[in-house]
C-alpha cells in the first residue's frame, strides 16, 4: 500500500487530496490499483503519520504459522496417549457467521465515553438478573450500526451480530419485552447524562463551551392527529420535513462548534422556534454557570424580547444570529455607503452599528458562485420546460397542473419569470423579470448577521456563523445515518426514550468522527464502521474420534487496510476466545439421528 496525491484546481486555488492505494495483481499478470481509504485534504504531519503506519504494516516478517493438530488418520504413534485428542477433520463445520467488528468498535466507543460505568450505577440488574445497562448498550449499538425497529433487533439483527459474545451474555438481551421496557427507565437520567458527557468532551477532546450552536428540527408521525390525546406533544406545526399533513415533534439541540452535543429537548410539534430559546438559556446557565459564552443561531430563533434579556443579563449573554431578509430591505440603503472590508480570503464585510447591535453584512465569493450556479441551473431548466409546455396541445386544467409542477420543481427560478395565461384559451406568455433578477443577484452569497459582540474581528464573527453547519450536520446524522424515524412507538414516554437512544448513538458517532478527523478529514464515521463490519465471527466445530467436539469461536483476520485503520486509531484487538470441548452437542445430535431409524 502507498499514499497517492491528487491535485485539483478550483476557483483558482489548488486543492491536494490523498488516498491510500494498494496494487492488486490479476490472473493475466496485469497490476491494477484499488483505492483503500479516502483521506481528503490532510496536512504534512498527518501524511507522515500515515506513511509510517503503512511502512510498519507492510513489514511483515513471515506472518502467522498454522500448527498442525492431530488428524485422526495421522496419529497412530500417539493413539494410546489419553492426553491426545484426535480430530475428525473431514467432519469440520463452520457455523453461525455473525457481524463482530462494528459491534466491537461500538463497544470501544461506549467505554471511551465511560457509559458502561455511568449506566451500571443507574440501571442495576433486576431481581431476575436482567442487565438493563447491557440492553441499553445493545439498543444504542444497533442504532449506530444498522438502525431500525426494536422488533427487527429482536427478530433478526441480534442473532446476526456478536453482541452476545462481546458482552458475555445470551439472547436474553434481545427479548422483545425487555427492549421495550428498557425505554421506560431512561428519561429520569437525561440531565445526569448531559453533565457526564460534558466532562467526557473535556477529557477526550479538550473541548470548551464558550461558543454554543443552537438550532431546531422536527420529526413527523404518520398517524391521525385526531386520534391522539389532547395533551399529546405530537401536534401539527411548521414541518422542516415538508410533511405538514402529519403531526410532529420539535427537537431543539445545543452543540459545540465541533458537533459535540451538550443537551437536547423534545417539544410539542406546534412550538414556535422563537419560544424555545429561553428554556435553553436557563438550562445551560444552571448546568455550566454564568459565563461569557456566545450563542450562534439562525434567523427566526430568538425574539426581540429574548435578545433584550440576553443583552441585559449579568454578565451579558453574547449572541450572533442570522437576520431575516425583511430587515435587510430596511437597512440596505444604510449599507450602500459603507465600505467593504476584507475579512479573510474570499469574504468581504460591511459593518453597521445600530440600536446597540452590530450588523455584519457579509459576502462570500464561494457562496456567490454556488448560489448563482444553482439559480442558473434552475432558470435554464424552467425556461426549457415552459417552451415545451407552450408547444403542447392540452386542456386548460392540464396546463395549470403542468405549470404547477414546474413551479414546485424550480421555485427560485419561478419567482424571476412573469407568466400571463389567456383567460379564454390555453395560450400563455412568459418573460424574464430583469428587475427581480438584478435584486436577487445583489443578494446571492450575502448574509446579514446581528450581534452584540461589537469589539470582535469581523472575520471571527463570520467564522462563528458558518460553524452553524455543525448543528445542521448533527440533525442530518440523526435523521439519516442514525434513522431516528420512523418511530413505531405509540406511548409518548417511549417515543422520547427512542430519541434519547438516538442521542446516545450520536454521542458515540461524533466521538468516532472526532478521532478520525484528527487522522484525516476525509475519513467518516460511516466509512470506518463499514470497514469494521467486514470482520465476522464464526464458530468452528471440530469433532473428535471419542464422540466429543471442540468449539472455537473465532473472529476473522482483518484485511490490511483495516489493520492500518486500527493501528492509526490506537486500538488493540482482543485475543481470540479460548476453545471449548463439549460432549453435549455431539451426543444429542447422535441420539436424534439414531431415533430416525428406530
Amino acid at each position: 500500500m502507498f499514499l497517492r496525491r491528487t491535485e485539483r484546481k478550483k476557483d483558482g486555488k489548488t486543492h491536494v487530496y490523498w488516498n491510500i492505494v494498494e496494487n492488486k495483481r490479476l490472473d493475466d499478470g496485469r497490476v491494477v490499483q484499488r483505492h483503500v481509504l479516502y483521506l481528503g485534504e490532510i496536512n504534512a504531519s498527518q501524511a507522515v503519520a500515515w506513511r509510517k503506519a503503512i511502512e510498519v504494516l507492510d513489514v511483515d516478517a513471515g506472518g502467522p504459522r498454522t500448527l498442525a493438530l492431530f488428524p485422526a488418520d495421522r496419529c497412530e504413534a500417539v493413539a494410546g496417549d489419553a492426553s491426545v485428542v484426535q480430530l475428525r477433520l473431514s467432519a469440520l463445520r463452520l457455523c453461525r457467521p455473525r457481524q463482530w467488528g462494528a459491534c466491537w468498535l461500538a463497544g470501544q466507543l461506549w467505554r471511551d465515553l465511560q457509559l458502561d460505568r455511568f449506566w451500571a450505577d443507574r440501571l442495576p440488574a433486576s431481581r431476575k438478573g436482567t442487565r438493563w445497562d447491557q440492553i441499553l448498550q445493545v439498543l444504542a449499538t444497533y442504532r449506530l450500526i444498522a438502525p431500525g425497529s426494536e422488533w427487527r433487533l429482536h427478530r433478526e439483527w441480534f442473532g446476526k451480530s456478536a453482541m452476545a459474545d462481546l458482552l458475555g451474555a445470551d439472547f436474553g438481551l434481545a427479548e422483545a419485552h425487555k427492549l421495550y421496557a428498557c425505554h421506560d427507565l431512561l428519561l429520569a437520567h437525561k440531565e445526569a447524562l448531559f453533565a457526564h458527557l460534558v466532562e467526557r468532551w473535556r477529557d477526550l477532546f479538550n473541548a470548551d463551551f464558550d461558543i454554543l450552536l443552537y438550532d431546531l428540527t422536527s420529526t413527523y408521525f404518520e398517524v391521525n392527529a385526531a386520534d391522539l390525546p389532547e395533551d399529546a406533544k405530537r401536534r401539527h406545526g411548521y414541518s422542516r420535513d415538508k410533511r405538514p399533513d402529519c403531526p410532529q415533534l420539535v427537537i431543539a439541540l445545543v452543540v459545540t462548534p465541533e458537533g459535540l452535543p451538550l443537551a437536547y429537548e423534545v417539544l410539542p410539534g406546534n412550538t414556535a422556534d422563537s419560544k424555545t430559546l429561553r428554556l435553553f438559556l436557563g438550562k445551560i446557565e444552571q448546568h455550566y454557570g454564568k459565563a461569557r459564552r456566545v450563542w450562534v443561531m439562525d434567523r427566526g430563533v430568538p425574539t426581540e424580547a429574548v435578545l433584550a434579556e440576553m443583552r441585559n443579563s449579568d454578565p451579558p449573554v453574547q449572541y450572533l444570529v442570522g437576520t431575516p431578509k425583511g430587515r435587510l430591505n430596511r437597512l440596505e440603503k444604510h449599507l450602500l455607503d459603507k465600505p467593504w472590508q476584507e475579512a479573510r480570503h474570499g469574504v468581504k464585510v460591511k459593518l453597521l452599528a445600530e440600536d446597540g447591535d452590530l450588523y455584519v453584512f457579509a459576502q462570500s465569493a464561494d457562496r456567490v458562485a454556488k448560489e448563482r450556479a444553482m439559480r442558473r441551473r434552475q432558470l435554464k431548466w424552467l425556461w426549457k420546460r415552459l417552451r415545451q409546455i407552450a408547444a403542447m396541445d392540452v386542456s386548460r386544467q392540464e396546463l395549470l397542473m403542468k405549470l404547477g409542477a414546474a413551479r414546485a420543481k424550480a421555485p427560485t427560478a419561478w419567482r424571476l419569470v412573469d407568466i400571463e395565461i389567456d383567460k379564454q384559451s390555453t395560450a400563455f406568455a412568459f418573460a424574464l423579470n430583469r428587475k427581480k433578477l438584478r435584486t436577487i443577484r445583489r443578494r446571492e452569497g450575502r448574509y446579514l448577521l446581528r450581534t452584540n459582540l461589537t469589539d470582535n474581528d469581523p472575520a471571527l464573527l463570520w467564522q462563528y456563523y458558518i460553524q452553524l453547519v455543525a448543528v445542521e450536520e448533527a440533525f442530518k446524522n440523526l435523521k439519516g445515518d442514525l434513522a431516528i424515524r420512523p418511530i413505531f412507538h405509540q406511548d409518548e414516554g417511549r417515543i422520547e426514550a427512542h430519541i434519547f437512544v438516538a442521542f446516545l448513538a450520536y454521542a458515540m458517532q461524533i466521538t468516532l468522527t472526532r478521532r478520525l478527523h484528527a487522522l484525516a478529514p476525509g475519513l467518516t464515521a460511516r466509512s470506518a464502521i463499514d470497514k469494521f463490519a467486514a470482520v465476522q465471527m464464526i464458530d468452528v466445530h471440530l469433532p473428535t474420534t471419542d464422540g466429543r467436539e471442540i468449539l472455537l469461536s473465532r473472529y476473522t483476520h482483518p484485511e490490511p487496510e483495516l489493520q492500518l485503520l486500527i493501528r492509526q486509531l490506537k486500538l488493540n484487538l482482543p485475543p481470540q476466545p479460548p476453545p471449548r470441548i463439549t460432549t453435549t452437542a455431539v451426543t444429542q445430535a447422535t441420539r436424534r439421528s439414531e431415533d430416525l431409524f428406530v
